[in-house]
Parts: structure tokens; C-alpha cells; sequence
């Protein structure tokens, strides 16, 4: 395995971007699907962004600096990633803001009486925002089915469908465009998460139809911890799109500060208050990085990354009580594998006391994210031998492993 690794390295076209990331000598990073790895040219960037634009240039920054312009110039950016048109992305608050956004425009278009359909896989903020929806509106109703029956719950009695990509625990990858296509037929809007998608799969909104679109931007895109999140809305939506949540930049005039709300054009009419402006400027200086990027090589490189994986924990797995709690094909996962372990918390205490930094997720699940702009094979040959020694000597058994620590 070693010979594959250094093989699969040297021919690896994205092998050069790792260096262009901070990462601690000694540990091997697998956890970028929580918080992306620190792009070295960013803190130079903030720093000029505190000291000189906000320092010197105070307020007339906002124009002289461009800071006005940053969700709609970096929501741009993020669209050219996740196939979505220009005018369609723009990046704002939080992702949980983002989908209460994006799913009370999507119950507005149904009158607001509506069957919203979900999986009991998603993210359980998207699931509670739909909840409070629901309790705010009377005539709509949030079915939960399981990952495997969503195809079968696509029926005539569907108005709405909200799902993540990509399962944060399992990493199963729904089938966008064909579920995509399904609800259409039967006259639903489907909104999806893309939050463990961007900056590592090659998505095609555009090409899929999708209706509404929502992500965050502190995973694969680098963006750093509470990175503001990005929403996308289909072009032939936003005339009709009527904002429950108002804001002053998504007035049609933000400084005429009107008492009425008048929605702005486009996708702008979805944005509410004051951009974060230093946390926007880390992301944006982090989406360098991604110029000029095939996401499909991109994408490739992560299913070759988790092929392998897989491929060096095979051989103990099962003798060691791990199970695959990720899809073999390659086409049905994400860019994160997952292994059922019945000691998984204390197992990835000891892991990250060796070096290998993945994250757990209750009640068993070993998660391990593979980033493909900075992880490398050995890492994944790394990351695979050092599971397999503390299983092996049960090295995870100690009171330090076991103590419960916040776990992100």
C-alpha cells in the first residue's frame, strides 16, 4: 500500500495546492468536511482588511474598499463551484438563516399549504427550521422519511422537497438531479444543502433545475470557523420570491431606509442585514484558491481519496469491529468516509492524541473527511495504519479517551 500511496501521489494534479494551506507539521488533517484547513495567504488578507481598511479607511470603506459588494462578488465566486448562473448566489448569514429563507419563499410559491418532504439523514437545523415553519403555518405539514425511501415518498402529495446532499454521518449522496427531476414532475420545488457538497463535488444546479440552494462556507471552501453561508435561488424564482424575513439590504433601495419594504431585484430581495465584513473577507481570500479549479478533478480526487481508504481499512475492519457506514460506490458517497465503531468516541479521542484528526458523531460513527485540495494518499495510508495500532492495542482505552468533551 505504501508503493500505491506515493504512486497515486505523484500523480495526483492537484498534489501542488497543499502548499498553499497551513497545516500543522506531524498531524494528518481529516476533519475539513467540520472546518476547512487555514489557506496561508488569508491572515495577510484579514490583517489588511483590520488594519488599513477598517483603520484607516473607516467608514468610506464600505465603497473605497468594496466591502459593500462582498455578498454579491463572493456569491458569484461560490456559484462558478456549484454550477449556479450568474445573478442566482449570494452569500449572507448563516446557513440555518439561509434555509429559513429559502424554504418560507418556497411555502410563499405553494400559498403556504404545502407537504414538505425531508430525511431523517439531514441535518437536524434543517429539520427544526421546517418544524418551526410548520408551526407557523397551519397548512403545512413536514413528512420525514428514511435517506433510502425518498424516491418512494416523491409522490403527487409532495409540494416541497428539502435535502442535503450529502449525509453529514454517512456520507451517502443523494441522486440530485434525478430526485431533482422526480419532484418536478409532480409539481415541487425542491431546495438542497449543499453544505458537504461545495468546494468538493462537481454540482450542477443549473443543470438539475434545482429551485433553491443553500451551503455554508467554513467546510470545503475553507472559509474559516462561522464563515457566512451562501443561498441560491433559480433565476425564474426571484420575481415571485416575497422575503418572510426582511431586511435592509434586500430593500430595493437600502438607503432610502423607507418604512415599506420594497424587495430588490433578483436574489438580493433574500438578504437582510449588514454583511459580516471580516469573516466575508476571509472567505472570499479563501476562494483564491479554487480559481481556475475543474471540479470535476476535483471531485475525482476525493472519490480516489476515499476508494482508498476504504481499500486499507478492508483488510482488519471487520476482525477489529468496524463497519462501513459509507456506500462502496463511489458514485453514492460524498467526500467522507464513516465507520461504526461501539467505542467510537474514546477511539477518535486517541486518534486525535496520535495526530490523525477526523470527528466523531453519536452514537458510533468514526467520521473521516478527505478534503481534495490538501489531503494527500499517504495521509489516508497514515491515518488507516494508526487506527488499525489502537484497535489492535486497544490504546483507546484510557480515562482521558473516555472523558466527553464537546466534539464538533
Amino acid at each position: 500500500m505504501k508503493a500505491r500511496a506515493a504512486a497515486l501521489d505523484d500523480a495526483d494534479p492537484l498534489a501542488a495546492l497543499r502548499d498553499r494551506f497551513a497545516l500543522p507539521a506531524g498531524v494528518v488533517y481529516l476533519d475539513g468536511n467540520s472546518l476547512g484547513a487555514l489557506p496561508r495567504h488569508v491572515p495577510d488578507r484579514v490583517a489588511f482588511a483590520v488594519k488599513t481598511e477598517w483603520g484607516e479607511h473607516l467608514i468610506t470603506a464600505w465603497n473605497r474598499d468594496g466591502w459593500v459588494d462582498l455578498p454579491v462578488r463572493t456569491g458569484e465566486r461560490i456559484a462558478a463551484l456549484i454550477g449556479a448562473a450568474p445573478g442566482t448566489v449570494r452569500v449572507t448569514d448563516s446557513t440555518s438563516v439561509n434555509l429559513f429563507k429559502v424554504l418560507s419563499a418556497a411555502l410563499s410559491l405553494k400559498g403556504n399549504r404545502a407537504t414538505v418532504v425531508s430525511d431523517s439523514g439531514n441535518f437536524p437545523t434543517d429539520l427544526y427550521v421546517a418544524h418551526g415553519l410548520e408551526r407557523a403555518h397551519p397548512g403545512v405539514a413536514l413528512k420525514v422519511v428514511a435517506p433510502e425511501d425518498v424516491a418512494a415518498a416523491v409522490d403527487d402529495g409532495v409540494d416541497v422537497l428539502m435535502l442535503t446532499e450529502v449525509d453529514y454521518r454517512t456520507g451517502r449522496r443523494h441522486d440530485m438531479a434525478a430526485l431533482t427531476a422526480k419532484a418536478h414532475e409532480r409539481g415541487a420545488l425542491v431546495i438542497w444543502d449543499l453544505a458537504h457538497s461545495a468546494g468538493a463535488l462537481a454540482v450542477d444546479l443549473e443543470g438539475v433545475r434545482a429551485d433553491f440552494a443553500v451551503g455554508c462556507g467554513y467546510k470545503f471552501l475553507n472559509g474559516g470557523p462561522g464563515a457566512p453561508a451562501f443561498y441560491y435561488i433559480a433565476e425564474r424564482h426571484q420575481a415571485a420570491v416575497e422575503p418572510l424575513l426582511a431586511g435592509w439590504f434586500g430593500h430595493a433601495a437600502p438607503f432610502a431606509f423607507e418604512t415599506a419594504f420594497r424587495p430588490a431585484e433578483g436574489a438580493d430581495r433574500l438578504r437582510v442585514g449588514t454583511p459580516p465584513v471580516l469573516s466575508m473577507v476571509a472567505l472570499d481570500a479563501a476562494l483564491d484558491i479554487f480559481d481556475g479549479l475543474d471540479m470535476d478533478a476535483v471531485q475525482a480526487k476525493g472519490r480516489a481519496l476515499t476508494d482508498f481508504f476504504i481499500a486499507c481499512v478492508d483488510p482488519f475492519a471487520a476482525e477489529l469491529g468496524l463497519e462501513l457506514a459509507t456506500p462502496r460506490d463511489g458514485a453514492a458517497r460524498g467526500s467522507h468516509v464513516s465507520l461504526r465503531h461501539e467505542q467510537a468516541y474514546p477511539v477518535m479521542q486517541a486518534l486525535i492524541a496520535a495526530g490523525v484528526i477526523g470527528d466523531m458523531r453519536a452514537p458510533d460513527i468514526l467520521r473521516f473527511g478527505f478534503a481534495p485540495l490538501y489531503v494527500r494518499f499517504s495521509d489516508v495510508l497514515s491515518a488507516a495504519g494508526t487506527l488499525e495500532t489502537i484497535l489492535r492495542q486497544e490504546s483507546w482505552d484510557r480515562p482521558e479517551f473516555h472523558a466527553r468533551k464537546a466534539v464538533t
